[in-house]
Formats: structure tokens, C-alpha cells, sequence
């Protein structure tokens, strides 16, 4: 019987992470200084990154995957932002193409880029909660070599570039070699990294081991219909208790701000389908440095070195804003950034009581999609001189 994949996450970029100078050059003091005072919805220039496209099979019969990484994208997102790169703390872009699937457009290969690479944590997340599966043409090559020309990968060679490609048909189906794709990512640096849906031997099989030896990249093979386990803490509720708060110190403004604030509580709710322990997840991710939201919040935006209250509308300003002098919107918005430090710093407190209880509790051991892209991440990212804490 054919089965296929439906997608994935985020997740992982997920945030992104910033790649780390394989040379071991000193750091620049400017530049330490500019990742100390500025949230960006966008990398500084000159600064190497970690960017990851996720490119997963939409067809029938694999829900039990796409289910995987909705549960999973927080915990993945939350390993990264452990890294540590000569003392930095790096960041994460994440691109999400469905492939393989009866509704996408034939001419095109039945492929759709779902988000170009972003860093916006609730964006990644609205993706993949948007997925639906049906029956289709699974063609690897041809949305390898889609995205490698399609998205912008840059040309650094301090970046870590990797592809993930999810699925459980032959590797090497469609009009588009899956060689002369992989030629192509190794001529721009790319490592390609296969998710085989099923048993180890099929999928070699199949070529998917092939797919990412070609590359220089991890073939993995997972059980995409294991449930996702959980373990809950002592520290949940509190932690819960603190994002509600949280949420309260972001000050929206523009005209997407308001959709911004509504989607941000959705994905509040879509990580909480899961269960407490995932919502859990998530807030960790909104207290860390990968979540960021300069492009809405004042708060995140009054970071920015090129921010000016002096430019501000106020027909996009919040309306307990409207009428206010720049000073006190000012001293307003300061205030808000005190509050959100605060209460990051109580959640990261907690979350180190709970990522240790959790370690004593965890026996999984499982072969999930969470384990192996961070395998593979790990294994990747540490050749550029990452670190994990």
C-alpha cells in the first residue's frame, strides 16, 4: 500500500541560529555589542547563520509524522537556542516547502513553499499547524533543487546550511535527478539531511541513504506513527502562570499588530492541543532570545539601534497610547521591557529546575523526528564549533 508524508514542523526553524566561525576568529567587540542591545526580526550582515529548510511530503497515511513535529516543534526550538558558539548565542531560520501532495499545482511538481526562510517562531508554527495531507507524486529531486533555487542561502561559508526532507517513497521518483539535486546543493554548500518514514532497510532500498551520503549529510529513518512523549514537572503551572503575564507586556502597533497579538495567542492554544507539557515547551521559546517581534511590538522594536519614537504614527499606535507625548509612550514602553526581562528571567530559572527533573524522568529513547534532526543538527553544527549546553 503507498503511504505518505505530511509535514512537519518547525520548527526546528524552527529560530536562527547563528553559525559559528569555523576559523575560531576573535569576535568583534561591535559586534558582540550590536547582539547585546538589538532584537532583530533580521540577521546583522557579516553575521553567519544556521538556516534549515524542512521539505515534507503532504500525501495520505502520514499523519502520525505531521503530528510528531507540531508536538515536538517547541522542544527542538528550545535545544537550539542552547547553543553556544565562542561564547555567542546563535540564531535559527527556517523554511517549510509540503510536497507530494493532489492539491498543490501539477506543473510546478506538486510542491508549494509554505515560508521562506523567517525567524518569526508564531509564522513557522502557523505554517505547519496549516498543513493538511492527500494522495500525490512524491518527487525529491524536483523539490530539493526547488528550494535550493528558490530561497536565499547566501554565499557565506561560516553558514550552516542544511536541508531535511521527510518522506516514505522512492527517492528517486519524478523528471528531476535526486543526484544532479544533490550535485547542485554541494556546489552551494548545502547538506542534505533524509527522514525515511518507515524501516532502516527500506528507505536504503530506496535511495534515501543514498540522497543524503551524496552530500555528506545524515540518513535517518524514524517511526512517524510513535506518539510523542511528554513529561510533565512540578514546575508546569507556574511556568504557565508566568506566560500569561508574558503575553500581557507585548504593545502592538502597525497595522499587523493587532493580527500579530491574535496570532500569537492561537499558537498558544494550538501548542496546548497537545498537552500542558507542550504549552510548557512553547513558553520556554517566548522567553528565549530566538523569539523575536520587532516587526509589531514596541518593545522588541525599541531595541533596534535604528528605532526612533520621533517616527512613530500614532494612528498604528495601541489606544492607551494615542494622545500620549513621545516621552511618556517612552517611559511606557520601558516599562513593559522591565516587566517582560523579569519575568523571562523567572521562566529561564524554572526552566533549569525542569529541564533537570525532566532529564531524571526521560527514558525516551525513541527514533522520532525530534531525535533525529537534532542528531543530525548536533552532528552538523558541531563541525562549525558549536557547543551545547
Amino acid at each position: 500500500m503507498k503511504t505518505h508524508f505530511k509535514p512537519l514542523v518547525l520548527a526546528l526553524s524552527l529560530t536562527t541560529l547563528m553559525a559559528c566561525n569555523a576559523n575560531n576568529k576573535k569576535p568583534n567587540p561591535s559586534t558582540e555589542l550590536i547582539a547585546e542591545t538589538v532584537i532583530n526580526a533580521n540577521s546583522k550582515e557579516n553575521q553567519p547563520e544556521i538556516k534549515v529548510a524542512l521539505l515534507l511530503d503532504t500525501s495520505n497515511s502520514m499523519d502520525g509524522l505531521i503530528d510528531q513535529a507540531k508536538a515536538q516543534l517547541w522542544k527542538i526550538v528550545n535545544e537550539l537556542s542552547y547553543a553556544k558558539c565562542e561564547g555567542d548565542s546563535p540564531n535559527l531560520k527556517i523554511a517549510l516547502y509540503e510536497y507530494g501532495n493532489d492539491n498543490l499545482n501539477a506543473e510546478e511538481g506538486y510542491l508549494r513553499q509554505v515560508i521562506a526562510f523567517s525567524d518569526d517562531l508564531d509564522e513557522i508554527s502557523k505554517s505547519l499547524f496549516s498543513l493538511t495531507t492527500n494522495g500525490g507524486n512524491e518527487f525529491c529531486g524536483k523539490v530539493i533543487k526547488t528550494a535550493l533555487n528558490q530561497l536565499e542561502w547566501g554565499t557565506s561559508k561560516e553558514d550552516l546550511k542544511l536541508i531535511f526532507i521527510a518522506g516514505n517513497e522512492p527517492y528517486s521518483q519524478g523528471n528531476v535527478s535526486y543526484k544532479d539535486a544533490s550535485k547542485l546543493a554541494h556546489q552551494n554548500g548545502v547538506t542534505v539531511n533524509t527522514i525515511f518514514c518507515g524501516d532502516y532497510n527500506q528507505g536504503i532500498s530506496a535511495y534515501w541513504k543514498d540522497g543524503a551520503d551524496l552530500t555528506h549529510g545524515n540518513y535517518m529513518a524514524i517511526n512517524h506513527n510513535e506518539a510523542t512523549v511528554h513529561v510533565a514537572s512540578p514546575y508546569d503551572d507556574k511556568i504557565l502562570e508566568l506566560n500569561e503575564k508574558l503575553n500581557k507586556t507585548y504593545v502592538a502597533y502597525g497595522n499587523a499588530g493587532r493580527k500579530k497579538l491574535e496570532m500569537q495567542a492561537e499558537q498558544d492554544i494550538n501548542a496546548m492541543s497537545y498537552n500542558k507539557a507542550n504549552a510548557v515547551s512553547r513558553t520556554v521559546s517566548k522567553s528565549s532570545r530566538l523569539y523575536k517581534n520587532s516587526s509589531w511590538d514596541l518593545v522588541d522594536a525599541g531595541k533596534e539601534e535604528d528605532f526612533s519614537y520621533d517616527e512613530l504614527d500614532e494612528k498604528e499606535l495601541p489606544e492607551e497610547l494615542k494622545g500620549k507625548s513621545k516621552d511618556e509612550i517612552k517611559t511606557y514602553v520601558e516599562k513593559k521591557a522591565k516587566t517582560r526581562e523579569k519575568l523571562q528571567n523567572e521562566i529561564e530559572a524554572l526552566n533549569i529546575k525542569r529541564r533537570n527533573y525532566v532529564a531524571k524522568q526521560n527514558t525516551d529513547n525513541t527514533n522520532s523526528l525530534e531525535n533525529a534532526m537534532l542528531k543530525a543538527l548536533k552532528s552538523q553544527a558541531e563541525k562549525k564549533n558549536y557547543k551545547w549546553e
